[in-house]
């Protein structure tokens, strides 16, 4: 048996760290990913500033401020740090995930549309490992995505509002400390919520050798899911489409925290991650890669 047959022959792992840390850093370099976490830090700050002239016309009694809002918005001239919780849930309804739908949808179809796909299978990456790797960037990218919302958001509260202990939505005060640990708690609750729509987007990525119509299609099929989930007739189908429960991590501002949303959200994210990761997988493994 020659050397480069007992090289194909040799069992590949499904897992490379140093695959992954190529990926990563290769994400993160490009100016569209920079362009998208630069759009989600600024949300923040135009939130913040938006509520503070509010606030400044209106006088001390701001509390009025969050209607038809998030339930916490009032809360943000009292305690900058809802301007964290405040601006989740703000960005989580679209720029969150748009901004996952672009990186997932352009994972794959990017590479082939610019013909490194195939010189990444033989190089030798494997199919499979190389889905991993990919799926594993995106799920990165939504975990660093939330967290810059909430630095940027805590940076801005702290500017322009003063910082203390923390009035939940039960209403009991915990101190500033351990309501730094819910913001981190949320902030990881929203990274695993974008985990099914990031399934979705890699395998939307499959289909196509073109990066722009995988995130079209990823961020189009974002928005008529959206739009499902707030029809009324289809009140049957909804818990079962993937942003339904997005807004439970507000739960996690209760005390004693109430799992029963949170646990619903987790696991119907999932069941999207294993389907479209499983249909991924069937599909890029015996998927033609000529370019």
């Amino acid at each position: 048996m020659s050397q480069a047959e007992a090289v194909r022959r040799t069992p590949r792992p499904l897992w490379s760290l140093g695959l992954l840390r190529s990926e990563i850093a290769m994400t993160f370099r490009r100016w569209r990913t920079l362009a998208l976490l630069a759009v989600l830090a600024g949300v923040p700050v135009l939130v913040g500033i938006a509520v503070k002239i509010e606030t400044g016309d209106g006088g001390p009694g701001g509390g009025d401020s969050g209607a038809g809002g998030p339930a916490f918005l009032s809360q943000v001239t009292h305690n900058g740090l809802f301007l964290v919780f405040t601006s989740l849930a703000v960005t989580l309804p679209f720029f969150l995930p748009m901004s996952v739908g672009v990186i997932a949808g352009d994972s794959l179809a990017g590479e082939a549309h610019g013909g490194t796909l195939r010189y990444l299978l033989v190089a030798p990456a494997g199919r499979t490992r190389l889905l991993l790797v990919k799926y594993a960037t995106t799920l990165t990218f939504c975990l660093v995505g939330a967290l810059v919302v909430a630095l940027s958001a805590l940076a801005t509260g702290a500017l322009l509002f003063p910082l203390g202990e923390v009035t939940l939505l039960s209403g009991t005060s915990v101190s500033f400390g351990e309501g730094l640990l819910r913001a981190l708690a949320i902030a990881v609750a929203v990274a695993l919520s974008l985990t099914g729509l990031a399934a979705v987007g890699l395998f939307v990525s499959t289909l196509t050798t073109s990066g722009i119509a995988a995130m079209a299609t990823t961020v189009g099929l974002l928005i008529t899911v959206q739009i499902l989930d707030t029809i009324p007739q289809l009140d049957a189908l909804q818990p079962y489409l993937f942003p339904h429960y997005w807004l439970s991590f507000a739960d996690l501002l209760r005390d004693p925290v109430y799992w029963d949303q949170l646990q619903k959200n987790f696991g119907l994210q999932a069941l999207y991650a294993l389907v479209f990761g499983s249909a991924a997988w069937a599909r890029f493994t015996t998927r033609d890669i000529t370019a």
